[in-house]
């Protein structure tokens, strides 16, 4: 194995999985040390007695002013890392936490139960995403998303305020969290034609480009940023893409060549961006344009679903 890689469970068990093809005993035996040990394990002591996070849904209790960005350190997004890291949803450690977080947790916007979700779509994929994974019933959140969708086949956590057109950000969080459900769930047909809507919606820009012009959306849609959060970016998209399993679509080739052109001559590829804002602790040792082993892993990976079509 790389020496990039051998640096915490969470990130070796992913590796043993997806670049090794390592037995699935000893990749299990590697995943359950992430309740016990590295990055999981320092995330999972932070959790408050009450269940929280920094003592918040979405926003620090108390709040501070005046910092730059948004702060990552709260509940929904401490739930949303375990995930990527890869926590065990059964391990006890997981049922205890998400059990204090459906007991206590509430969102700010009107007190909801967190697993109930909010108003806001981009929160509620990700809310779905952490439901389905560690084994909560979110298929009211579900439906709500699904009647949510807008006419283009996404989705934009401005509709409520009168957007008609979806946003690359809140489509990728429902996409993931509708993935993430039909994997626990099975699904069904009308979330598998939402999710394949919403694929379809990333698709027709080519991850990345107007529809109407060509131009690129956002610079920093070509950035790889790791964690990403609510963040999209060409890098997530094509993972999900991959854990989707779907077909090697064209459409995808410029993304799939702007992340090998990313790739140093040492094989690694760099940390592009790091969304700016509070967080418990680094993933990655070295800054912006350093190596990051995280982006190494989902770029590797994706490449290789991508060379298997």
């Amino acid at each position: 194995m790389d020496a990039l890689f051998d640096t915490d469970p969470a990130l070796r068990w992913q590796v043993m999985r997806d670049l090794t093809g390592a037995p699935a005993a000893d990749v299990a035996t590697e995943r359950a040390r992430v309740e016990h040990e590295g990055l999981g394990a320092r995330l999972l002591a932070l959790q408050g007695d009450d269940g929280m996070w920094d003592g918040g849904a979405l926003f620090p209790v108390p709040r501070a002013e005046g910092e730059p960005g948004q702060p990552w350190t709260t509940t929904m997004h401490s739930l949303q890392t375990l995930r990527i890291l890869g926590l065990d949803p059964d391990c006890a450690s997981a049922r205890r936490a998400v059990g204090l977080v459906a007991e206590n947790a509430r969102w700010e916007n009107d007190g909801q139960r967190f697993f109930d979700g909010e108003v806001e779509p981009c929160i509620n994929g990700r809310t779905v995403e952490t439901g389905a994974y560690f084994g909560v019933d979110v298929t009211p959140v579900v439906e709500r998303l699904l009647a949510e969708r807008l006419p283009d086949g996404g989705w934009n956590c401005e509709a409520e305020n009168g957007s008609v057109r979806s946003s690359f950000d809140t489509t990728i969080n429902v996409l993931d969290g509708l993935l993430a459900f039909e994997r626990a769930t099975g699904g069904s047909a009308g979330v598998r034609d939402a999710r394949r809507a919403g694929e379809e919606y990333l698709l027709e820009r080519g991850l990345f480009r107007r529809r109407s012009t060509g131009e690129v959306v956002r610079p920093e849609y070509l950035d790889m940023a790791f964690p990403y959060y609510w963040h999209y970016d060409v890098l997530r998209a094509l993972d999900h893409f991959r854990a989707a399993d779907a077909d090697r679509d064209p459409r995808m080739a410029e993304a799939v060549e702007l992340v090998r052109a990313k790739r140093r001559p040492d094989g690694i590829w760099p940390l592009d961006r790091v969304h700016p804002g509070r967080v418990h602790f680094a993933f990655d040792e070295g800054g912006v344009g350093e190596p990051s082993a995280w982006n190494t892993l989902r770029a590797r990976r994706v490449l290789e679903w991508w060379g298997r079509g």
